[in-house]
Parts: C-alpha cells; sequence; structure tokens
C-alpha cells in the first residue's frame, strides 16, 4: 500500500484513469471477503457452513460503518507515530486529492482491506465461538488493532513507514496481523470438542476451490490496485501477483506428493492462497523470477506449517496461522533478500547488493505487528469473555451445530450424522433463541 505520501505524484485535478482503476479494484477486493466466505465455509462441517458464511458477511456490514465514523482516521489521521488523529472523524470532508485520484475513492480502498482483515481470522475460530461476542471481537479489534498497525506501516508519520520497512499491499497490516490474532484467539476460545482426534473433514471441497478461485482474481485488486493507479507499478505488481500464486500452488502440492503421496485439490487451493498472501508485501519490490522463488518457498513452507497446530496444540480449525501468519511473515521478510530497485519502486534487498538494512527494518515491522495483534487480541478477548460470560456456544450446541442453534437456519435440507433438523422443521427452540441472542 502506497499510503498517502509514498509512490504518489499530486495533481490539480484526479486522473480519470487512475480513478477508474482504484474503483475497480476496490470492487475486486469487496468480492474477496465473499470469495474468503466460500473458501472457508467450504473447509467446516456442513452443520456450521452459514455461521462461516455469515461471520464473512457480517464482518462487511460491521466494518463498512466503523471504518467511516473512526476506522479511517485512526488509520491515515495525521496523528503521530503511533495512531492517527480524530482530523477525519465521521469523514465530514473527503473532498480533494490523494496521489491523483480523490480522497473519497482512497477512503474505499482502503475500507475493503479493513474489512476482509478481521474476516481472515474467522477460520481459526471455527466452530464454536457465540456470535455476539465475535461481532463485539470484531468492532475492538478493528479500532484497537488493526487501524494503528496500517497507520505505523502506511501513513506518512507511521514509525514503521518512517523506518523504511516496505509492505506494498499487507504482508504485515493485513496478514501477519489477521494470523496472530488467530493464533490468539484460537488459544483462548480452546480446542473443538473431539479435536484432534475426530475427523473434521471439509464438508464441500468444490466451495473452497472456488472460493480460491474469486480470492485469486480479487486479489489482482487488492496488490496491483495499492499502486493507488494504472500505471508501471500496478502492472508490475499484477504480474507478480499472478506468478507467485502459480508457484506457491505447485511447490504446495510437490510438498503433499512427498509427504502424503497424493496432490488434492485442497491443497491446490490453500497453495494458491499462500501464495496469494506470501507476494502482498512484496508484489512491487521483486522481479517476476524473485516472484516465482518467493511463491515456491511460501507454498512449501506454508504446507508443512500446518502441521505446528499439532506439535503444540492449538486448535486453528483452517489453518489461519500456517497460511496468514507464516505466510504474511515469509512475504515480508523475503523482500529483504529479493527486493530488487529495478522495479522502480523500494530498495535493493540481501541478494541485490543492498545489505542487510532492508531485512533488518523487515523484521521490525514483522516483529512489532505480530507482538502486538497477539497481545492486544489476547487482551480483547477476555474483555469480551468476562463481558459476554463466555465466548464459546454450549457443548450442546457445538455437538448439533452452530446453523440451526445460532441463525435457525441450515445450509441443506438434512445432513446425514450430522444431528441437524431439516430447515421444514427447524422451528426456534428457547434454547436456540438465546444462543442467537448471545
Amino acid at each position: 500500500m502506497v499510503g498517502t505520501a509514498a509512490f504518489l505524484s499530486f495533481a490539480a485535478k484526479p486522473d480519470t484513469g487512475d480513478t477508474a482503476w482504484v474503483l475497480a479494484a476496490s470492487a475486486l477486493v469487496l468480492l474477496m471477503t465473499p470469495g474468503l466466505a466460500f473458501f472457508y465455509g467450504g473447509m467446516v462441517r456442513g452443520k456450521n457452513v452459514l455461521n462461516m458464511l455469515m461471520m464473512n458477511f457480517i464482518t462487511m456490514g460491521l466494518i463498512g460503518v466503523v471504518w467511516v465514523i473512526a476506522g479511517y482516521t485512526l488509520a491515515f489521521g495525521d496523528g503521530g507515530p503511533i495512531i492517527g488523529d480524530f482530523g477525519h472523524f465521521k469523514l465530514d470532508h473527503t473532498e480533494g486529492l490523494t496521489g491523483t485520484i480523490p480522497t473519497a475513492a482512497f477512503i474505499m480502498f482502503q475500507a475493503m482491506f479493513a474489512i476482509i482483515t478481521p474476516a481472515l481470522f474467522t477460520g481459526a475460530i471455527a466452530d464454536r465461538i457465540k456470535f455476539g461476542p465475535f461481532i463485539a471481537i470484531v468492532v475492538i479489534w478493528s479500532l484497537a488493532v488493526y487501524s494503528p498497525i496500517a497507520h505505523w506501516v502506511w501513513q506518512a508519520n507511521g514509525w514503521l513507514f518512517k523506518l523504511g520497512a516496505e509492505d506494498f499491499a499487507g504482508g504485515t497490516v493485513v496478514h501477519a496481523n489477521a494470523g496472530a490474532a488467530g493464533l490468539a484467539l484460537a488459544i483462548v476460545l480452546g480446542k473443538r470438542k473431539g479435536w484432534p482426534k475426530e475427523p473434521m473433514r471439509p464438508h464441500n471441497l468444490p466451495f473452497v476451490l472456488l472460493g480460491a478461485g474469486l480470492l485469486w482474481f480479487g486479489w489482482f485488486g487488492f496488490n496491483a490496485g495499492s499502486a493507488l493507479g494504472a500505471n508501471g507499478t500496478a502492472a508490475t505488481a499484477f504480474l507478480t501477483t499472478s506468478t507467485a500464486t502459480s508457484a506457491a500452488m505447485l511447490g504446495w502440492v510437490l510438498v503433499e506428493k512427498i509427504r502424503d503421496g497424493h496432490p488434492t485439490t485442497l491443497g491446490a487451493a490453500s497453495g494458491a492462497v499462500a501464495g496469494l498472501v506470501a507476494i502482498t508485501p512484496a508484489c512491487a519490490f521483486v522481479s517476476p523470477l524473485g516472484s516465482i522463488v518467493l511463491g515456491l518457498i511460501a507454498g512449501s513452507v506454508c504446507a508443512l506449517a500446518t502441521s505446528l497446530k499439532f506439535r503444540f496444540g492449538y486448535d486453528d480449525a483452517l489453518d489461519v496461522v500456517g497460511v496468514h501468519l507464516v505466510g504474511g511473515v515469509l512475504g515480508a521478510l523475503l523482500i529483504g533478500f529479493l527486493g530488487n530497485s529495478k522495479t522502480g519502486v523500494g530498495v535493493d534487498g540481501l541478494l541485490y547488493g543492498g545489505g542487510f538494512s532492508l531485512l533488518g527494518k523487515q523484521a521490525a515491522a514483522v516483529g512489532s505487528t505480530v507482538a502486538y495483534s497477539f497481545v492486544a487480541t489476547l487482551v480483547i478477548a477476555y474483555v469480551v469473555k468476562a463481558a459476554f460470560k463466555g465466548l464459546r456456544v454450549s457443548e450442546e450446541t457445538e455437538i448439533e451445530g452452530l446453523d440451526i442453534n445460532l441463525h435457525a437456519e441450515t445450509a441443506y435440507e438434512s445432513f446425514g450424522g450430522s444431528g441437524l433438523r431439516s430447515s421444514a422443521s427447524s422451528s426456534t427452540t428457547p434454547k436456540a433463541d438465546a444462543e442467537v441472542s448471545a
């Protein structure tokens, strides 16, 4: 993300081509959240698919409002090195330009990033969180965690921006941040009933592939749109995003073939997403060849990292840590090795004669983002847990399914062996009323 100062040439009036591209890119990024909902929704069990879809969709509503009232000004208000001021509170004034585009277009583009980031950590807390506490966590987290970190990295007064850390489209702000938050929430919530002994296989792999495809498509707006213009930097980001994603998919399925004896559709989809995550911070700073190297590393490492939850005993249901935390950290750090100033932006990394300076800055960005997000999310989770007298649904609800109990709906007329009632008989019970209100 270029922020409000870097890589921009300020103009007296908006450039219509740049504006059109950023508006289109904003729509592409918004599509990523429904895509994520399908990607995650296919990986949960059938009795919980609507709850997963709902958590992603409600995030669009929540942050769509919160961003306008206070999120944007905390992230991109002038402020100081840590957080923005209230100069843009309620967005009373949206006139003027940010670079060559209307400030309103920049605000909208940024809103899409603010929406998808908390949606990402829903995968870590699948199958067991109450809906009310989830809403509270998303709102508080967006203001207390996402906006400050966005300010550090992308606003001209932010301390990591001034340090010279590079994050073009959100490896630290979005992915490492969401991954660290997902880990914290998974720890506070505890393990799903039966995990890891009982199989909890994806209920709809076509959904997973559909979601991955929508994410890949929307990600071009995510990364190339971060140039805030229809220019060469956007074209570079578009190209490297495509090549890294392709390479990461190959890297993941190769690991599966060697480790398990067969490549899987779930692995192909997950590998593509791992590549998208890892190239996000680096897409304008690395060459096409560098993006292939980055993608191969990310796909292979993230495939192996999904086993960390079994080794350390945290129940990250849909591998948010293995893909987003590990992938985001990898992508940010690899800029320190693969950064190539010949792309026209950024500085050279270690492999291109730049020494260790950039790598040190990337490590500072990664370390501070992960540490702050993890600790702050732990605090938020425990506060919300106390306020709502618990974060988890009852054991009965968890066994029967969140769809019927939290939303009084089912995705399918029947789901054999899951305990789901058919929609024809899903009248809301007093217990379901209590769960929905919670």
